[in-house]
């Protein structure tokens, strides 16, 4: 029997929804609220910071709070190196998840006490269960898999989409209790003041995570052994063959120190993916102002009403995820019908960050449109638009393409290294929208004109260097 008739044939006695593992429904949920936790906070944070104390912030500076951010985004995703290793190596996967999952809701329920020392201790909560939770959901999502299952690339599509609907849903939610003029009042009508509305905005993102745990672990038995630590127990071992074991380690370190000397084929891939990871940077340094600069723009510079009906300015944000959603799938069915003829992994890279350089230029002549009042929300909304194609032209291209070029003895290492770059590009974000002021319109323009510009001469570089990337990825498209 081939590999891919025993997968079909194993699929078939297993049960399963959608053609797939029903622990896939567990990891899909829990995931969802996870994200919604984390978007809920990314949509009111900068916000939150930077408003007046007189009107229930902290009154910090553009500056401040957007250094803050920065370092907070920056560190989630630093957190995942540790964190999937001590899943890997002390707690193992579903016992990781679980742990993380709870802190993550502490850090949120910590915020939701008006004090700036529970915001950073909340904050480091986060960040500490993000990493843990983060890398060993997805190596669950995997586990449920067997080698050369067919399904995995698929599986790993519809968890993908649990991250995005949970992106798209929280600031919504979250961003209503924090900024609703409705909602308010309602504070008001109990006796609260309303100035309390944004630790209400918090305390949903927590709640948000609740709700994941809840169905993580009620839903438990759908995941089977995945994510379990082995008992790790052994049977006692004369001394005897204790000393040939030893032996037998000592040469197969031996072997793997040779082995792990890198070929030039293998150099020249990892001088590509050196390459990419420049330019990763920089995409994410500009994409990630959707949540500080533009979203003080949209809090103080747009006209956040429809008709007449007033809405809070984060619920903006949800175009980001709502725009993945939409177009996913037909970029996934564009690239299949191109085949061999589709763009190559350095031209996307290259289209990506051109469209993302269109998407931050529109901010210019919005900026201008706001020096005569309020402008419309359709500017934002179509910067979201092209920056979320761009988007989707780079990052999961720069996923599988890294994934391809690694060295398989190293591809976990490199994987941890791409992580870092969109780590880096959040710092650099932060820092970026410190220098963002909406009390200077000119400088406003100046600030995403030089960010359009830099993206744009950068695709047009990235462009130029396609021929050359190509030849270092050698066989690798």
């Amino acid at each position: 029997m081939t590999s891919e008739a025993a997968t079909i044939s194993a699929a078939q006695e297993e049960k399963t929804f959608a053609g797939h593992p029903l622990g896939l429904i567990n990891l899909f949920c829990t995931e969802m609220w996870e994200r919604f936790s984390y978007y809920g906070m990314r949509a009111i944070l900068v916000l939150y910071m930077v408003t007046a104390v007189s009107d229930g912030g902290l009154g910090m500076t553009n500056q401040e709070a957007g250094g803050i951010y920065g370092l907070y985004t920056m560190s989630v995703y630093l957190s995942a190196l540790p964190g999937g290793l001590i899943g890997d190596r002390l707690l193992g996967a579903r016992n990781a998840v679980l742990i993380g999952g709870i802190i993550i809701a502490l850090g949120h329920f910590t915020i939701a006490f008006p004090s700036l020392h529970t915001l950073y201790i909340g904050m480091g909560m986060i960040v500490l269960g993000t990493g843990l939770l983060k890398p060993n959901m997805s190596t669950m999502v995997g586990m449920l898999y067997k080698p050369g299952d067919t399904r995995r690339d698929a599986g790993f599509s519809i968890f993908y989409m649990g991250v995005n609907i949970g992106a798209m849903l929280a600031p919504l939610a979250c961003g209503y209790f924090a900024q609703a003029d409705e909602f308010k009042r309602w504070l008001t009508t109990i006796g609260m003041s309303p100035h309390m509305s944004w630790h209400w905005g918090f305390g949903a993102a927590g709640v948000g995570m609740v709700f994941g745990l809840l169905f993580y672990v009620l839903q438990g038995k759908l995941l089977g052994d995945a994510g379990l630590r082995p008992s790790g127990k052994k049977k006692p071992q004369p001394v005897v063959e204790l000393a040939e074991e030893a032996a037998h380690e000592a040469k197969d370190a031996a072997e793997t120190t040779e082995s792990s000397k890198l070929t030039k084929e293998e150099i020249n891939r990892i001088g590509a993916i050196a390459v990419l990871f420049v330019f990763n940077i920089l995409f994410w340094a500009i994409y990630e102002q959707g949540g500080s600069s533009l979203n003080i723009f949209a809090s103080k510079c747009i006209d956040c009403s429809i008709f007449g009906w007033k809405f809070p300015s984060t619920w903006l944000q949800t175009f980001q995820a709502g725009f993945i959603i939409m177009f996913a799938p037909l970029f996934s069915m564009l690239w299949i019908k191109l085949g061999e003829r589709q763009p190559s992994a350095p031209a996307k890279f290259s289209i990506g960050i051109l469209l993302l350089g269109l998407g931050i230029t529109l901010m210019v002549p919005a900026a201008m449109l706001a020096k005569s009042g309020l402008v419309s929300p359709f500017w934002l909304i179509s910067v979201f638009l092209l920056e979320c194609l761009g988007e989707l032209c780079l990052s999961p291209v720069g996923l599988s393409t890294v994934t391809k070029l690694a060295p398989a003895r190293f591809v976990a290492l490199t994987m941890g290294a791409w992580y870092t770059s969109i780590s880096i590009g959040n710092f650099v974000a932060g820092k970026l929208s410190g220098f963002f002021d909406e009390n200077n319109l000119d400088g406003m323009t100046t600030l995403f004109g030089s960010m359009g510009g830099a993206a744009i001469v950068a695709a047009l570089v990235m462009l130029c260097m396609v021929p050359l990337v190509k030849k270092l990825m050698g066989s690798v498209r």
